[in-house]
């Protein structure tokens, strides 16, 4: 099985542009998703880079099964958890009691999941460098 570990990663980080540009348009309930993708998509890279199968969209879950020498700081795994909740009410309109997902998400929200992202994607290129 080939090392598929820079493509995630590469995709990873293309990901987080993309929801910087959605974030500018006003499309916050996306940017918030995308990060989550580009968050999960990083932690994934560095599973594989470490030759481990990494399955599921939990971000706080994938950052906490990394092995123990690669010392996850608990902050990021608690940044993780704010993502884990643009995962699925950020797309379909039953994920919130009422109202269509955009009107739940502005720039508070678009921009702490992109500073969250950041700071996961960065940390996985120092362990992966």
């Amino acid at each position: 099985m080939s090392d598929r570990s820079q493509d995630w990663f590469k995709q990873a980080q293309k990901d987080l542009e993309l929801a910087s540009i959605s974030a500018n348009a006003g499309h916050h309930e996306w940017a918030c998703f995308v990060a989550q993708q580009a968050t999960e998509k990083a932690v994934k890279a560095l599973h594989l880079s470490l030759k481990q199968e990494a399955w599921g969209h939990v971000i706080a879950r994938l950052l906490a099964e990394l092995p123990a020498s690669l010392e996850v700081p608990q902050e990021l795994i608690e940044k993780g958890r704010v993502l884990d909740n643009f995962y699925i009410p950020t797309r379909y309109a039953n994920g919130h009691p009422i109202g269509a997902p955009f009107e739940h998400y502005g720039p508070l929200q678009s921009s702490e999941a992109i500073k969250y992202a950041g700071e996961i994607i960065e940390f996985i290129r120092h362990q992966m460098a």
